[in-house]
């Protein structure tokens, strides 16, 4: 599980990088896995300080930390 979740942070990673800030909606829509596993992803992502999460109304905008 360990390293789908590690090759699912690159997607999102290559999708910000494309895409810039974009809603957690827009990236779970994009990605092609499960919402759980773009969750899990996003979660590490932030954790390990790659990623910026805020909450944006009902939705929450991500974009990578420059």
């Amino acid at each position: 599980m360990i390293t789908e979740i590690g090759i699912t942070a690159g997607d999102i990673w290559h999708y910000l990088e494309e895409h810039g800030k974009s809603s957690l909606s827009d990236i779970v829509r994009s990605i092609d896995t499960e919402r759980e596993r773009v969750l899990m992803s996003i979660g590490w992502l932030a954790r390990e300080g790659h990623l910026i999460v805020e909450k944006s109304g009902p939705d929450y905008t991500v974009y990578l930390r420059r």
